[in-house]
């Protein structure tokens, strides 16, 4: 169970620079934290949000991921500069020349933080956890690649033996898919086992509110384990002594601070509070840029952020409105004015550099048109157009990006709106249940692959957040998805994506980058484009 909250960041940090400014000789002396990071080889990372799980099936926010990714490990795992699927849990794997079936060896040294053998047994419950219709878990359908995945997870089959996924011993694992997906070795990166004892125990595999998965509770399989949970102070992950790769392991522990504010996190990096932050306020990339370029970072990422209309609600029924205030974003402007051109300016939904794919053309800026189309759907001038709740994260920058929005809307078209800020937990399970109206929304890739944009725009998935459907459109991904030739996939995904923007199902913004600051005694830390690291990489040292 978690703890009472200790001492804030921003307390400590106040504390600090209070001694700075008094100059007592006691306080002058005292080891900053990241300077006893170094010295006990502790990482001190920020990252934004307050988790809400630790369960590797229910998570649904990168910041989560994070965290988990240092707990668990799947069968593969990212390499941090290609995105490329390495060996994890699986040592290695073998695929049949016709590219169903792939056959996982599991390393002989693969432990549990308990001290439990990790057997491909333990894979396969977790992966019909994963599937099953009673957890519903958000990503199940990354899965369905695999044969008789969808059935499952869908309710029309029960039996689980229909599931393409079997061990075939205790070290040996077979996975058969239903058609050709080279991209499954990145999907299972992120598909983590978890240690059926626990999850009974605790609650039963369908439980979502089951506190396995809590400090003194969690037993996972990742290269550190959950030591410490204090809701708005930090997460404190353990070096987990059984993890197969310990020895090579160089640091003892990593601390998780749920910072929201960027402004708050570059005040504590200046303090010696943190190694690593998780944003930067854009207003002080310049200054960084001119002054300390060396503390700086700005890594490309695998993500695109965009207005998220509410399909199901008026007056976004009407392709038409969408359509119009797609076409009045001046996306240049907004990465310019918010970002000082850190981010590049987003058409399409899928990012560059995903998996080999080109994107579409994309959605143009035409205010002239816009206008057009708001007045043929009945709002001249925005006449009569009612005023939109714009939901937004309360982070540092999409306030900001609403802000212009809200201006260049009101300027070019008359249409007005709202800001409405909310914390990350609230942001989220508005949009994923439809009670917002209209919405900025960001999607960081699960996997390299233009699918995991595209697949949260189907008719009838759970992560669909838009309401937005379309029988052509699924028809598309569901031909690219039995296509072998990798150039007619991308055509039909090509394809599905245009139809996609042409209905403004969604309205692009700008693409993802990773813009911190780095610690010079944080080594082994790569440009990460899926934006997910193995912290047993990292080291430490002045």
């Amino acid at each position: 169970m978690p703890s009472r909250p200790s001492v804030s960041l921003g307390i400590a940090l106040a504390t600090v620079l209070t001694c700075v400014a008094l100059g007592e000789a006691g306080c002058a002396k005292r080891e900053r934290p990241a300077d006893a990071g170094v010295r006990t080889r502790t990482l001190l990372l920020g990252n934004q949000n307050e988790p809400a799980t630790f369960d590797p099936h229910l998570v649904d926010s990168s910041t989560e991921v994070n965290i988990v990714a240092a707990l668990f490990e799947g069968l593969t795992a990212f390499d941090e500069k290609t995105a490329a699927a390495v060996p994890g849990t699986a040592e290695r794997w073998d695929v049949s020349p016709d590219g169903l079936t792939y056959t996982f060896h599991l390393r002989a040294h693969a432990k549990w933080s308990n001290g439990d053998r990790v057997t491909a047994r333990d894979f396969v419950w977790s992966f019909e956890r994963f599937l099953s219709p009673a957890l519903a878990s958000s990503y199940a359908y990354m899965l369905w690649p695999i044969r008789g995945a969808e059935a499952f997870t869908t309710g029309k089959s029960k039996d689980f033996s229909t599931v393409g996924i079997a061990a075939i011993d205790d070290a040996t694992l077979r996975i058969t898919l239903a058609r050709p997906a080279p991209h499954i070795l990145t999907i299972l990166v992120t598909v983590m086992p978890v240690h059926r004892a626990s999850v009974e125990q605790a609650g039963g595999a369908g439980d979502r509110t089951s506190p396995w998965a809590r400090p003194g509770r969690l037993v996972g399989n990742g290269a550190f384990t959950l030591v410490e949970w204090r809701p708005g102070a930090r997460v404190v992950a353990g070096k987990n002594p059984h993890y197969w790769g310990a020895a090579q392991n160089r640091l003892e522990s990593v601390t998780f601070f749920p910072v929201e504010k960027s402004d708050t996190e570059e005040l504590n990096f200046r303090a010696g509070q943190l190694h690593v932050t998780f944003d930067m306020p854009p207003s002080k990339i310049p200054a960084y840029r001119a002054e300390s370029p060396a503390s700086l970072r700005l890594d490309p990422q695998l993500s695109t952020f965009y207005v998220n209309f509410n399909a199901t609600k008026a007056p976004f029924t009407d392709a038409r409105v969408r359509r119009a205030l797609a076409l009045a974003l001046d996306r240049a402007a907004i990465t310019r004015t918010v970002f000082t051109d850190a981010r590049a300016p987003a058409r399409t939904l899928v990012p560059p550099n995903c998996g080999g794919y080109t994107a579409p053309a994309g959605q143009r800026d035409d205010v002239a048109a816009a206008r057009a189309l708001l007045a043929e759907a009945g709002f001249p001038g925005g006449k009569g157009f009612p005023v939109l709740p714009l939901l937004v994260r309360n982070d540092a920058a999409m306030p900001k990006v609403a802000e212009v929005i809200q201006a260049m809307w009101q300027r070019e078209l008359g249409v007005r709106i709202s800001i409405e800020p909310s914390e990350q937990k609230t942001w989220i399970e508005t949009q994923n249940s439809l009670r917002h109206l209209i919405a900025i929304r960001g999607w960081t890739a699960d996997f390299p692959d233009p699918t995991n944009f595209l697949d949260p725009f189907r008719g009838g998935v759970a992560i669909n957040s838009s309401g937005w459907t379309n029988p052509t459109f699924d028809r598309l991904l569901d031909q690219a998805s039995a296509a072998i030739d990798p150039a007619a996939r991308f055509a039909l995904l090509r394809e599905a994506e245009a139809l996609l923007l042409d209905d403004a199902g969604l309205a692009p913004l700008y693409h993802g980058a990773r813009t911190y600051l780095l610690h010079p005694a944080v080594k082994n830390w790569e440009p990460a484009p899926m934006g997910i690291h193995r912290y047993q990489l990292i080291e430490l040292r002045n």
